[in-house]
Formats: structure tokens, C-alpha cells, sequence
């Protein structure tokens, strides 16, 4: 067993945290997560209700075994924080708040008795969630699935580390053993994965999603914001979106002077080729539709077994 800040903190079998993807990581995807050894995360995005909250929190315990996390996006709290009273009413072991400052939630997950992380993505935001009294960051690079920035995960990675006493997690671009003994091995206390498991049966979505990822490559994928203008998602402009190319994609990504109503016009969440699927660079690593579980151990073993190899 691989011990870390992060699993002696949270009582964890492996370091390893199942990313909080919005629309995908329900209660199903986040327990199995949990019951794997590490800690499943629900995504409660921005149109999740209270009720979601409740019901999928209720399904994680059940299926992991009691663990829970819960992330949200900090910049969508701002303007009404109804989702992180729900979220915090469920007493969640760990609380995401990402995507924002956290300064004027913190305290109010601390009292809950969760621990408190953030996702950033370059060193102006570390100091900002530093400030605000996170326990970790997790350095997400640009090669992660759903919304992200722009700096790769290694030199982000690097830098975050130089750059702080705070426990770091490192997301983008983990897909195998060989990803969470790479982060390990340069002083990260553990790694939260996504696009490796969207894949899994227990992942929420439509079906095409899973098959889409288990066929892309690593090359399959682009950075951008037109499936946020087509569903009039208002995310901050610094943040865009890594999807799997499809027609839509081909069709709009890049393109110049196009309005939000055309995309709308364009979008269909039922078809494969004109609707999204957030997924990072690591689904080049993804060949098959296997159970979470099965994926989470699968990583940890290898992990333990090439950090063996370095004694």
C-alpha cells in the first residue's frame, strides 16, 4: 500500500481521487471510486439540484462504503451558494471548490468537518486558494478532460511544488500506473483522474460517450468553448473545455464571429457527432469499458510496483 499525506488524512488505501466531473461522476462512479480505495468525488455542476445532491450522496455511501467527496465550481457559488449548503449538509469527508476563489466558503466547509481542496491551473491561482485556507491543491493541467487551463501538467506540476508547502495533488493526463508513480516519485501526494474512467459503467452519460472514449487517441481531443456558448453555460472566459473532436467541433471550434444562438442551433446532446464529450488526452489510454474498481486498483498496483522498482 502506497502511504501519503493524502491517504493517512483521509483514511485511504491509495491515493488516488475520482475527479468531480459534472454530468458524469455520480454516486455510482464516485463509490465505486471509494470502494476501490481511493475517494470517489460527485460532480455538482452548476445545474445539479439540492435534491441530486442528496440522492447521489446517498448513493456513494452506499456503494463505497461510507467515503464521500463533493465538487463544485467556486465561480457559480458566488452568485448563489445553494449547492454548497446542500453539498455540506451530507457531511462530506472532502469538498472541492474550484474554479474561483474559495476565501468565502472555506470556513464554512472546515466547520462541516470536510477537508478542503482546489484545482488550479497556473501559480496565480495557488496563491489565491493558499490565501484562502485550502488543505491541497490539485495541479490540473491542460491536458485534462472538461474545463481546465492551459499549462501542461509537468511544468505546472513543477512549478506548483517549487512553489508551495501545501500537499499537491496532480490531475491531467493520469491514466496508468505509470502516470500516478511519475507524480508520486516527484513529491505529489497523489492524483485525481477522470478521463480514465469515463468509460466505466458506472460513469453517467449517454452511452456514445463511453464508446467515443474508448475509440479516441491521445491526438482526439481539442481545447475549446463553443459546447459552453451552445448550452449557454456561462463559464469565465479563462476557462475553456478538452472534448473529443466530432463534427461540431470540426464545424465551429476556432471559428471567428460566430454567435451563440447558431451554436445552440447546431448542438444535439443525443447525437454523437453534434453533442459534447469532456475527456483529456489520457483517454489514448483507455482501451476498454472496464468497471472503476477495476481501473483504480489496477493503477495503484502498478504504481506500487514501478516506485518498488526505484527502491
Amino acid at each position: 500500500m502506497i502511504s501519503t499525506w493524502l491517504t493517512e488524512r483521509l483514511g485511504l488505501d491509495v491515493p488516488l481521487v475520482g475527479a468531480p466531473m459534472g454530468g458524469r461522476a455520480g454516486g455510482r462512479l464516485a463509490g465505486a471510486v471509494s470502494r476501490a480505495g481511493g475517494i470517489g468525488m460527485l460532480g455538482a455542476a452548476r445545474y445539479t439540484t439540492p435534491e441530486w445532491i442528496a440522492e447521489e450522496s446517498a448513493a456513494a455511501r452506499e456503494h463505497g462504503g461510507g467515503r464521500l467527496g463533493i465538487g463544485l465550481m467556486t465561480w457559480s457559488l458566488d452568485a448563489d451558494d445553494t449547492l454548497l449548503t446542500a453539498a455540506l449538509e451530507q457531511r462530506p469527508d472532502l469538498v472541492s471548490l474550484s474554479f474561483g476563489d474559495p476565501e468565502p466558503y472555506v470556513r464554512r466547509a472546515h466547520d462541516a468537518g470536510a477537508l478542503v481542496c482546489s484545482q488550479i491551473n497556473s501559480l496565480e491561482d495557488l496563491r489565491v486558494v493558499e490565501s484562502a485556507g485550502v488543505d491541497f491543491v490539485v495541479a490540473q493541467g491542460g491536458e485534462a478532460g472538461g474545463h481546465t487551463g492551459r499549462v501542461a501538467t509537468l511544468p505546472l506540476m513543477q512549478m506548483v511544488l517549487e512553489a508551495t508547502d501545501l500537499p499537491v495533488v496532480v490531475a491531467g493526463g493520469i491514466g496508468s500506473g505509470r502516470g500516478l508513480a511519475a507524480v508520486l516519485a516527484a513529491g505529489a501526494v497523489g492524483a485525481l483522474v477522470g478521463t480514465a474512467l469515463l468509460a466505466s459503467p458506472e460513469a453517467d452519460g449517454p452511452e456514445y460517450s463511453r464508446r467515443r472514449v474508448v475509440s479516441a487517441g491521445g491526438t482526439d481531443t481539442v481545447y475549446t468553448d463553443v459546447f459552453d456558448r451552445a448550452r449557454s453555460q456561462p463559464w469565465p472566459q479563462r476557462w475553456g473545455a478538452r472534448v473529443i473532436v466530432n463534427d461540431f467541433t470540426r464545424r465551429w471550434a476556432g471559428r471567428t464571429g460566430v454567435a451563440d444562438e447558431e451554436l445552440a442551433e447546431s448542438y444535439d446532446k443525443d447525437d454523437p457527432d453534434l453533442g459534447v464529450v469532456n475527456a483529456g488526452q489520457a483517454a489514448g489510454l483507455v482501451a476498454a469499458a472496464e468497471p472503476a474498481g477495476d481501473v483504480v486498483r489496477r493503477i495503484a498496483a502498478d504504481a506500487e510496483e514501478l516506485l518498488a522498482r526505484l527502491g
